[in-house]
C-alpha cells in the first residue's frame, strides 16, 4: 500500500462498499437470469455486476481491483461470453440442418420439446451475454483509469 491509497481512504466508504458489493452481484445474476422471461437480461445484468467490480475498485483502489481481477481474467471472461453466444448460435444452425437460422434455439437436441428447448438455450445465451458484458466494461474502465499512470514498465519501453 502506497502512500496515495493511505490518504484518501474512508471508513464508512469502505464498510458500505464492502456490504453493498454481494447485494449489486447478486442482483446482477438475478436480472441475467430472469433476462428472457421480463425486462433486462444479459447486457443490463452485466453491466450492473461490472459496477460492483468498479466500485471495489474505486473503494479501495485501482491497484487492489486490478490484482482481484487481473486483466486476463477480463479476457478470459470476455472470450467464453461470446464463445457461448456464437456456440449457441452455431448448434442451432447446425442441428437445424438447414430449417433453422442463428440463434433460432427451438431446434436445439435437449430433452424437452420446442419452447422448452427456445428458453433453455435463451437462459444459456443471456449468460453468454453477461460475461462477456462484465469482462468488457471492467478492462474498458481499467483501461480508461489507468491511463494516466505511467507504472516503472510501462516507462522502460518509452523510447
Amino acid at each position: 500500500m502506497n502512500d496515495n491509497d493511505r490518504e484518501e481512504r474512508s471508513i464508512i466508504v469502505e464498510t458500505v462498499s464492502r456490504v453493498m458489493i454481494p447485494f449489486i452481484q447478486l442482483f446482477s445474476l438475478y436480472v441475467i437470469i430472469h433476462g428472457a422471461s421480463g425486462p433486462g437480461g444479459g447486457f443490463q445484468g452485466g453491466v450492473i455486476f461490472a459496477a460492483s467490480i468498479i466500485l471495489y475498485a474505486l473503494t479501495y483502489s485501482l491497484s487492489r481491483g486490478k490484482r482481484r481481477f487481473p486483466p486476463g481474467s477480463q479476457i478470459t471472461l470476455a472470450t467464453v461470453g461470446l464463445s457461448i453466444y456464437a456456440g449457441i448460435g452455431l448448434l442451432c444452425l447446425f442441428f437445424g440442418r438447414g430449417k433453422a437460422h442463428y440463434l433460432n434455439y427451438g431446434f436445439l437436441p435437449f430433452a424437452g420439446g420446442f419452447e422448452s428447448n427456445r428458453a433453455l438455450a435463451m437462459e444459456v445465451v443471456e449468460i453468454g451475454i453477461g460475461l462477456a458484458v462484465t469482462g468488457m466494461i471492467v478492462s474498458i474502465f481499467f483501461d480508461l483509469a489507468g491511463r494516466g499512470d505511467n507504472t516503472e514498465e510501462e516507462q522502460e519501453r518509452e523510447p
